[in-house]
């Protein structure tokens, strides 16, 4: 099917959170991949995952940078939760060697160092793939602030199901579903990414303040379409 904006919102109106994955995860078997960074919020949408169909691909880029908390983390949840597809994807060495052959190039060039490392690699990994799912929120802010559960990149569809969902609403499913939490959560961390670029800090109003502090930079660039424009957005009736 070739989707539209208007087509996308009026086949899966009004659903958000497990409502929305579970008949995304249906009627595209085999073509729709999670994307988690397995970071301080992460576990909510995986345990939603979980309980449709625990063999829906995940996955995580491993950047080369990021906390070895992080990667335990995910160990964590593969095992907690019963997930069977969670796919590490790592940037092109000869990348890397091209362009941060000293692996410093995250202090001089931000945006250069996102896009070898993340853009790139995660771009390879869904060329497969029809729908992205991942746990962004508009209450991280900035960019997020306008996020819809639904959307399209060009023919992909982006599906958000936590997009509504406030801080409260993700420290409740946490504890209701007795959920393991990242170990940086507990001394400060409200957002993690990669290890240089991510301080202790954040609040639950604007969890993504301690990601790349001191510059303008708020967000890796996978979420946006490759020329930079925004995702068309699905129009509300």
């Amino acid at each position: 099917m070739d989707w539209t904006a208007n087509s996308i919102h009026e086949t899966y109106a009004g659903l958000e959170g497990r409502e929305l994955l579970k008949p995304l995860i249906r009627d595209f078997a085999g073509k729709l991949a999670v994307v988690s960074s397995f970071g301080a919020e992460s576990a909510v949408l995986l345990h939603m995952v979980s309980e449709v169909d625990k063999s829906t691909p995940i996955i995580l880029l491993d950047t080369g940078k990021l906390f070895w908390e992080t990667l335990s983390y995910r160990s964590m949840l593969i095992d907690t939760l019963g997930l069977t597809d969670v796919r590490t994807i790592e940037p092109d060495p000869a990348d890397l060697a091209a362009k941060d052959p000293d692996g410093t190039l995250n202090a001089t060039n931000g945006d250069l160092c996102c896009h070898i490392r993340k853009t790139i690699p995660l771009e390879k990994a869904l060329r497969n793939f029809d729908v992205v799912v991942s746990g962004r929120k508009r209450y991280h802010g900035g960019e997020r602030r306008n996020l819809t559960p639904l959307s399209l990149d060009g023919a992909r569809i982006k599906a958000e199901p936590l997009a509504g969902f406030s801080a409260l609403d993700i420290e409740l499913y946490m504890v209701t579903h007795k959920l393991p939490r990242h170990p940086l959560t507990e001394i400060g961390y409200y957002s993690i990414g990669c290890e240089p670029c991510t301080v202790q800090g954040g609040s639950a109003d604007d969890p993504r303040a301690g990601r790349w502090q001191g510059t303008n930079k708020s967000e890796c660039g996978i979420h946006w379409t490759q020329n930079g424009r925004a995702f068309e957005v699905a129009a509300a009736k």
